[in-house]
């Protein structure tokens, strides 16, 4: 499977690899469209990793920092994190479908908190 390129998930959320070095490592831009922030969403970096494989039906993951997502009314960038993890799966046309699932984390003030931290 070959993660160079857009991909789209069936919420319209977009990905961008340019890359993929000879170790599976890649960096690229990820612009989210799930939100409630009023203002626009900026695209945010992230890195990932992908598992080479000779069946190409690789497995991959990869990191989302949300620093520019959005810019409450603070100000401030919400601290917060998304891992995803996921395959690639080739199917007998050739067609390249991705799935993943993921873990969004955000700053909570307290270790009391700590269970509302995690989607």
């Amino acid at each position: 499977c070959n993660l160079t390129g857009w991909w789209e998930s069936k919420l319209s959320s977009r990905m961008h690899v340019s890359t993929v070095d000879s170790q599976g490592d890649f960096s690229s831009g990820y612009r989210t469209a799930v939100s409630s922030a009023q203002k626009p969403i900026e695209p945010c970096p992230l890195v990932s990793s992908q598992h080479l494989d000779e069946d190409g039906q690789c497995t991959f993951g990869f990191a989302v920092s949300w620093k520019k997502f959005s810019q409450p009314a603070t100000g401030k960038p919400p601290d917060a994190t998304t891992a995803f993890a996921g395959q690639c799966f080739v199917d007998v046309a050739g067609k390249e479908t991705l799935t993943t699932m993921w873990l969004l984390r955000e700053a909570v003030g307290s270790l009391e908190e700590d269970w509302k931290a995690t989607r």
